[in-house]
């Protein structure tokens, strides 16, 4: 029997827009130099590989093309998806992944958005580490970190989008870095960019891990909960966030690119 798999565009309604992710159904549990060398081949920012266990829950992981993460909003939103529209779990069901970061939960909402119910990661202010004003090439108005992030909130929108960072120095110095500001858009509340060098990826086009240190950051900034935000790669992406408690929200939309199958003496290869 073929393996299932299938590459999504995450955080849009429009194809070939949002965040590009593979969504891969080995049959059991797979090698991690399997689904190593599969995220390597796809060569998108994330590949994620998902088994379903006796309860109808799922065993989920997430790898980039460099190593395996912890946690990844597009590909677990990219999942969601596709159990849904390839009739894996009725569309009134949660989806009810297991996870490196714990059980985490999907579930449709309005208008073909989904929902992703994810921790919060809270950023704790920091002194600058070496390398990154010098790679960003820019002043910040704070200086955060957050699990393997460190988060800068510059002057304006436009100072975001305007960014071209030194992703040679961000290597050297080991930084992935959050930029975000205010947005000059009434249509969201902030937006950001996320440069991931030590992930192999030098700028991630819609990401939802980082809103989890996002959300709670402009929480304390704009003094409210729910927010639109815009992620403003060359791709775009578009995140709903709500932060309650030690937990943040993250809702968008999804579209299938295509359909395709692995051949299952790949699997065995490797194992």
């Amino acid at each position: 029997m073929n393996i299932r798999i299938y590459q999504v565009d995450a955080f849009t309604d429009e194809l070939y827009r949002g965040n590009p992710a593979a969504v891969c159904f080995p049959h059991e549990s797979a090698d991690p130099n399997w689904m190593q060398a599969v995220a390597a081949e796809m060569n998108l920012a994330e590949t994620a590989f998902l088994w379903q266990r006796a309860d109808g829950t799922y065993d989920l992981r997430w790898f980039t093309p460099k190593m395996e993460v912890d946690l990844c909003g597009h590909a677990t939103l990219a999942s969601a998806h596709t159990l849904w529209e390839c009739g894996d779990l009725s569309r009134t069901e949660p989806a009810q992944f297991h996870t490196r970061s714990g059980l985490l939960t999907a579930r449709p909402i309005d208008q073909d958005w989904i929902e992703l119910d994810f921790p919060s990661l809270p950023p704790q202010p920091v002194e600058p580490p070496t390398g990154l004003i010098e790679a960003v090439n820019a002043k910040p108005l704070y200086v955060g970190e957050a699990a393997q992030n460190h988060l800068i909130e510059l002057e304006s929108a436009q100072a975001v989008r305007a960014l071209e960072p030194d992703f040679d120095l961000l290597g050297k110095h080991n930084l992935s870095v959050i930029a975000t500001g205010v947005s000059d858009d009434p249509e969201f509340d902030f937006i950001s960019r996320y440069f991931a060098v030590p992930f192999g990826i030098n700028e991630d086009p819609a990401t939802g891990s980082t809103h989890c240190t996002l959300g709670p950051y402009w929480q304390s900034r704009l003094h409210k909960n729910e927010f639109v935000a815009y992620q403003a790669s060359a791709r775009g992406g578009v995140v709903k966030v709500r932060v309650e408690d030690d937990r943040t929200l993250i809702a968008g939309q999804a579209v299938t690119v295509l359909r395709g199958e692995l051949t299952e003496p790949a699997l065995a290869t490797l194992t």
